[in-house]
């Protein structure tokens, strides 16, 4: 098989990874990419002031560990390679490798890790932007409150003693720490840059908090597992483990190669391809060979997810948990709960939908929302205005708070969701990017309703990969190149990428979903006026 190196076995396989926001999931994958088996853990946060989201090292690597064991209890012994994506978080150790506690209520030393959705940060974020340093055209132009240096900061402002001058390690290098590099070599750290943001003691002892150390994704890491990590996961000693990508990154790598199932490869190269990768946030990756620089989009960053290409990143800081929260706050939920159970209200919303579609007479399910309008950045805009400091907003609302109101509100924060998609995907390709279909994978690419959304709204072609495990597989393909089955990541995709079934965009939706769109920039405005009118 092309690509595939000499001493590849047939019965290979290979473990996927993946440390989420809640939970840890492991999966184990053969060399077509099917996955065979998926085990998942939970994992503890704590939110001890608002704004605030802590999480324990010790416990992910608890969870890993069960995760592991469960998902691989049938192959152990047949796995010849793994790789690990997580979630961008800021974890804090001492130079011993013990944790070190980022929290300022408890000083409790389990809460080591600032989650990726952690906006503590917020005045240090504005602190690195007011230098207008060049580094930051690699991050849209602004530098998120989400990311790293942010956070850092903030560790060095307020818990100087307890955190900063203890720590040793303050986790791995990924695309969020603005490290420089191009497609054919790395750069490193931008000096000036941390000097003039006030981190001038990371460049000590050659960088070694940070670590300077890089690899791209699917290289292998040192002599494979240990033996003391790989008793704990139930593995063998030695198993190679690739280079980590970041949970969307690796969710790119499982999607981004899917083949249409009508089709025996895909029509459309990379660059022309969408990866939303949904969860509690959603990622939107774009490929291109050259490097392309969009206000508001992360990026441009070399080889971050797949060699040889540029990565682009944007991002809606809300989707999932932005669903979650407006049905779990409606008073109708508990109803809906007691009659169908957790996993099935998102079902039974869409089936209330169908029924008010029919009762009303209308000949498609959109109209719906013809009054109710969201402007769904409840948690800050990420791209592409970059802007976390903006709030939802809602119009249409009436005194009604049945199960029928709760249907159509939640139709029109799924709707707001593909809005915000189309403005992200308009703003790319205005900077020279060329997307031309979108590949969805995580929780909603389970809605049909969602998915169909998606395409009607942005007038591209939704394809939804078979599976449903593209995090995992994206993670799995990175231990396989590191165990050296496949001759590079592309390969690897090619082979194990799968299939996907596609979902056309609905033509007679676009001048109801272009008006829609146009109220929700009208929102937008608004909100921005209203912004001007109070501080003035």
């Amino acid at each position: 098989m092309l690509g595939m190196t000499s001493d590849a076995k047939n019965d290979s396989y290979f473990v996927g990874v993946d440390v989420g926001s809640g939970s840890v999931r492991a999966g184990l994958f053969n060399m077509r990419g099917q996955c065979l088996h998926v085990s998942s853990v939970p994992i503890q946060t704590w939110n001890p002031k608002p704004n605030f989201y802590q999480q324990s090292s010790d416990d992910i690597w608890s969870a890993c560990c069960t995760a592991v064991q469960e998902a691989t209890r049938e192959h152990a012994s047949d796995v010849r390679g793994m790789g690990f994506a997580g979630t961008c978080s800021l974890v804090v150790l001492s130079p011993e490798g013990q944790p070190v506690s980022v929290c300022p209520c408890s000083g409790d030393v389990r809460q080591n890790i600032i989650m990726w959705m952690d906006h503590r940060a917020e005045s240090e974020a504005e602190q690195i932007n007011t230098t207008g340093h060049h580094v930051l055209e690699y991050v849209g132009g602004k530098i998120s409150l989400e990311m790293q240096l942010p956070k850092l900061l903030w560790l060095k402002k307020n818990l100087p003693s307890q955190c900063w001058t203890r720590a040793g390690s303050l986790c791995s290098l990924v695309c969020k720490w603005t490290y420089q590099a191009s497609l054919d070599k790395n750069i490193g750290w931008d000096e000036d840059f941390l000097r003039s943001i006030g981190l001038v003691d990371l460049l000590l002892d050659d960088f070694k908090k940070i670590g300077n150390d890089v690899k791209t994704p699917g290289s292998q890491l040192g002599a494979g597992l240990t033996k003391k990590a790989a008793e704990e996961l139930g593995l063998r000693p030695g198993i190679p483990v690739g280079a980590s990508a970041i949970d969307a990154h690796a969710g790119g790598i499982g999607l981004l190669a899917a083949v249409p199932s009508s089709l025996s490869h895909s029509t459309n190269g990379l660059p022309h391809r969408l990866a939303l990768i949904c969860g509690s946030s959603t990622c939107l990756m774009a490929l291109s060979k050259e490097p392309l620089f969009v206000h508001g989009v992360w990026g441009p960053y070399a080889n971050a997810m797949v060699p040889g290409y540029w990565l682009s990143e944007g991002g809606q800081s809300a989707t999932g948990m932005l669903l979650d929260h407006i049905i779990r706050s409606h008073p109708a939920h508990q109803h809906l709960l007691s009659e169908n159970g957790e996993s099935q209200v998102y079902q039974r919303l869409e089936g209330i939908l169908g029924s008010c579609q029919l009762e009303e007479g209308l000949g498609s399910v959109s109209l719906l929302t013809r009054d109710l309008h969201i402007w769904p950045d409840f948690h800050g805009n990420r791209s592409p205005l970059a802007d976390p400091s903006l709030k939802g907003m809602m119009s249409g609302l009436t005194l009604s708070s049945g199960k029928k109101e709760l249907a159509r509100l939640y139709l029109a924060t799924v709707q707001a969701l593909g809005y915000s998609t189309r403005h992200v995907i308009e703003t790319m390709n205005a900077a020279g990017h060329e997307i031309q279909e979108i590949l969805v994978c995580g929780g909603l690419s389970e809605s049909s309703l969602f998915c169909k959304m998606q395409a009607d709204i942005t007038g591209h072609p939704v394809l939804v990969p078979e599976t449903r495990e593209a995090v995992l597989l994206g993670a799995a393909i990175l231990g396989a190149c590191a165990a050296g089955t496949w001759s590079d990541v592309l390969t690897a995709m090619s082979h194990m990428g799968g299939s996907a079934r596609i979902i056309n965009p609905d033509s007679s939706e676009k001048r109801y979903h272009d008006k829609k769109y146009q109220v929700f920039h009208e929102l937008l405005n608004a909100q921005l006026r209203f912004q001007e009118i109070m501080n003035s």
